[in-house]
C-alpha cells in the first residue's frame, strides 16, 4: 500500500440513538463528541439512527408506522381535492 494516501483508521464508539446501545469498533469517521469507554480511554462518539440493536431485521420486532395519521395530516394540509377532469394520472 502507498503511504500517506489512506484516511486515519482509529477506534470509534457508535451509539444507537433509539436504544442507547453502544459498541466500540474501528472507523475512519471522526466527531467532536467523545465518550469514555469501559477501558478508561476516551474515544470519538458517532450517533447513528439505526444499528443492529434497533433494526427490525436483527431484533425480530416490527415497528408500526402511523400511516393513518400521515394521511390525515396530508388531507388537512391539502384537502380532498378532486383531480381535474381529463387527468389520467
Amino acid at each position: 500500500m502507498k503511504k500517506d494516501i489512506h484516511p486515519d483508521y482509529h477506534p470509534v464508539v457508535f451509539r444507537d440513538s433509539s436504544t442507547g446501545d453502544s459498541f466500540l469498533t474501528r472507523s475512519t469517521m471522526t466527531s467532536q463528541r467523545t465518550v469514555e469507554w469501559s477501558d478508561g480511554n476516551t474515544y470519538p462518539l458517532i450517533i447513528v439512527d439505526v444499528s443492529s440493536s434497533s433494526h427490525p431485521f436483527w431484533t425480530g420486532t416490527q415497528r408500526l408506522v402511523d400511516t393513518a395519521g400521515r394521511v390525515e395530516k396530508f388531507r388537512r394540509r391539502y384537502g380532498d381535492r378532486a383531480r381535474p377532469k381529463g387527468d389520467q394520472s
